[in-house]
């Protein structure tokens, strides 16, 4: 890989951290809302979305991670 190809690798991957930065800030503040739902709406509707957003969310974060891994994998620096 020449040297203009593995900079231009470097910046995705500078662009992928901030995009999984940004994710889990997002992520955190969805759990830290679901740990202060009242308890009887634990088993509600609203509950049940904001769970699935958190682990959506999770997934899309672990997506990030595995993208980045393999970018740097192709640059040789992994």
């Amino acid at each position: 890989m020449n040297k203009i190809r593995r900079k231009n690798l470097q910046e995705i991957i500078g662009q992928l951290e901030d995009l999984k930065d940004s994710l889990e800030a997002l992520q955190g503040e969805e759990e830290e809302y679901l740990e202060n739902i009242p308890e009887n709406l634990q088993n509600s509707d609203l509950y049940q979305k904001a769970e699935e957003a958190a682990s959506n969310l999770d997934d899309a974060i672990s997506s990030l991670e595995e993208a980045i891994n393999s970018v740097e994998e192709a640059t040789g620096k992994a």
